[in-house]
């Protein structure tokens, strides 16, 4: 196979134009998939933070459950030793044993009643949890039923289009072998700078095919030579003739 440097400018040019169609038939592909891609991915990472979501705050539930579990214990256990203290108030000997069991019964009723008001807090922040915690799965299952539509539109798109796609990025790196990394650095620059993507562009009814631009016979006659490799002096795209640029096709 000959080397790059070996090709004619005139070879160059059809395989500046033929690169530019199949591009150009890429760029209309990508459009078709519009945004979808990109509306995919965002969903799976929302989704991806919803679930996280969930699962702390099912975590901050299970957490406070036990909390509830370990001062209904504390509860028990307190009631166990004021039943205790209850029958030893019975046999009591004197005002000092007396005022020793008042005393530990006192305290255990105050435990008991500080971890009832523990558990009654911690009920209703598990009150609170649970909304947050059913928000969750209803945004997670709304967000999924999306994904999944984006999805199933995205697969259609994909399935109809994956085999033009596949040829014509083959196609696309083909063209690119007869071109020198220089020439292929200024039209990929070019084809960016436009929404478009049109970096190679013929010269239609004495101007620019790109901006519109006048181009003077000068011009036109040096680019119907295939002589050289000549732009557009107002928006830089490459120009070549109608006739190059019709008669090439893209198979």
């Amino acid at each position: 196979m000959a080397s790059v440097k070996d090709f004619s400018v005139e070879e160059k040019l059809t395989s500046l134009v033929k690169l530019q169609k199949i591009d150009s038939k890429l760029d209309e592909i990508r459009i078709l998939k519009g945004e979808l891609p990109m509306e995919v991915s965002d969903l799976e990472d929302e989704i991806q933070g919803l679930h996280a979501r969930k699962n702390r705050v099912e975590e901050e539930i299970n957490g406070i459950t036990d909390f509830i579990e370990k001062k209904k214990e504390i509860i028990k256990e307190a009631e166990a030793l004021l039943a205790k203290y209850e029958k030893q108030s019975e046999n009591v000997k004197n005002n000092r044993e007396f005022e020793a069991i008042n005393k530990e019964m006192e305290m255990q009723t105050l435990e008991v009643k500080l971890a009832e008001k523990h558990i009654k807090d911690a009920n209703e922040e598990v009150a609170e949890k649970a909304k947050l915690l059913e928000q969750a799965k209803k945004q997670i299952g709304a967000k999924e039923g999306v994904l999944n539509n984006k999805k199933g539109e995205l697969e259609k798109i994909i399935g109809e289009t994956e085999k033009e796609e596949t040829s014509h990025k083959e196609l696309s790196n083909g063209a690119r072998t007869a071109l020198d990394e220089r020439l292929l650095f200024s039209y990929d620059r070019i084809r960016n700078n436009y929404r478009n993507g049109l970096g190679v562009v013929p010269v239609m009814r004495d101007s620019c095919g790109g901006c519109f631009n006048a181009i003077p016979p000068q011009k036109q006659s040096e680019i119907k030579q295939h002589k050289k490799i000549l732009v557009c002096e107002n928006c830089g795209r490459i120009l070549v003739d109608q006739d190059l640029f019709e008669n090439v096709d893209v198979k």
